[in-house]
């Protein structure tokens, strides 16, 4: 079964899980808090928190983040199905809903998360640096379980020209981490389309930004799987 909330945070968002397979992939103790959150998100979703404030996908500076290209990953031929079947409006809404309903790692589509900035001691130095102030805010387009691993996917047409999918993504783990206390080193980013896909550790990239600061252009050659 899938349920379904629209959230009109700024515009529709359209947030799915698949019950069944969020039920049997969180399994506890580990997940389970993930599972309570998802299920938290139909009961009570802070609307406030996506009023105001940044959202992740509109920060448009680089981390000196190199991710690891995977260019045969399962992920890009489920895109490439969902596309071809358009049923969907939108190419993002024919990726997610396929991968919603077809593939078995796949539990929630459009999952919102947010951060404080006195949660994330990162994020507050960014907006101290000239970032808009307020809550951190997105929806994570694909979340995914795969052998004891969560992974955040974005869905990007044009995957290989992409900039800053990575700190993107990134922020996303870490505000999936703050509201479920899920460790950040169980946690993988990715962003993909239908013939690329590159995938990072976002442990490893929070331990090298907050070491060396927004500034520090050196890439972080990841990722530890």
């Amino acid at each position: 079964m899938i349920k379904h909330l629209s959230l009109r945070h700024g515009w529709w968002y359209h947030y799915r899980i698949h019950v069944e397979k969020a039920r049997a992939l969180c399994a506890p103790p580990l997940f389970q808090p993930l599972y309570e959150y998802l299920e938290g998100m139909f009961r009570h979703c802070p609307d406030e928190k996506f009023l105001t404030g940044p959202r992740s996908s509109k920060f448009k500076f680089p981390l000196g983040i190199s991710p690891t290209p995977l260019p045969h990953h399962p992920i890009c031929t489920l895109a490439k199905e969902g596309l071809a079947r358009n049923e969907y409006n939108t190419a993002h809404s024919n990726v997610q809903m396929f991968l919603l309903q077809h593939d078995a790692s796949t539990v929630g589509i459009e999952v919102p998360v947010w951060l404080d900035p006195h949660e994330d001691s990162f994020l507050a130095r960014l907006q101290k640096t000239g970032e808009e102030s307020g809550p951190l805010s997105g929806h994570i387009d694909v979340l995914s379980i795969e052998n004891g691993i969560i992974w955040v996917w974005d869905y990007k047409p044009r995957a290989e020209k992409e900039r800053y999918a990575t700190t993107q993504t990134l922020f996303y783990a870490r505000m999936l981490s703050r509201r479920t206390n899920i460790p950040l080193n169980l946690i993988r980013c990715g962003y993909f389309d239908e013939q690329h896909c590159f995938v990072f550790n976002p442990a490893d990239i929070a331990h090298h930004q907050e070491q060396q600061g927004r500034t520090n252009k050196t890439p972080v050659h990841t990722m530890t799987l």
